[in-house]
């Protein structure tokens, strides 16, 4: 009889448990770590077995933000083919708790976000590619075997397209 009555507990009380469907939680970032160009430079000579994807944005440059969901799209679909996305803000340190943060929030940005906070750009922009201007977006794709530098805005047909050939590079 105990049998009975601890059965009909058990099962009483799991089909009377209200089930509830996990959603896809998103983490609220607090910070964004600001690097110095000399503490970034090395995030541009990695030479390992990924494809790189650097960004160069900023929240006030509409079409940066406008191509952010094909470099956040990239993340997503390339991970496991050893892709790595960056997106590096040139927001000015003091908008980053006003302005980054909260968009990064917004956006429910995946991708790794760091902040290139060094004020000597008539010195790094040069360094990162000559042919550089300096203009907004700018990306850098390469791996240990190629690198192109992109002074213009993506889509994700054209943003994909342009990583395809540095996929079959590392083959």
């Amino acid at each position: 009889m105990l049998k009975i009555i601890s059965y009909s507990l058990f099962l009483s009380f799991m089909f009377s448990c209200k089930q509830t469907k996990v959603e896809n939680i998103s983490i609220q970032v607090t910070s964004v770590k600001s690097y110095t160009y000399n503490e970034f430079k090395p995030l541009l000579e990695i030479k390992d077995d990924k494809t790189y994807v650097i960004n160069f944005w900023a929240t006030w440059c509409a079409p940066c933000v406008k191509e952010l969901p094909a470099f956040e799209r990239l993340q997503e679909q390339y991970a496991d083919k050893n892709v790595e996305v960056v997106l590096v803000s040139l927001d000015f340190p003091e908008q980053v708790e006003k302005r980054l943060i909260p968009l990064i929030n917004k956006k429910k940005l995946q991708s790794k976000v760091i902040l290139l906070a060094d004020v000597n750009d008539d010195v790094w922009i040069k360094a990162i590619d000559s042919s550089w201007s300096g203009a907004l977006p700018a990306t850098i794709i390469y791996n240990s075997k190629s690198r192109t530098f992109f002074e213009k805005s993506f889509d994700y047909d054209l943003l994909e397209a342009e990583l395809q050939p540095f996929l079959k590079s590392v083959l």
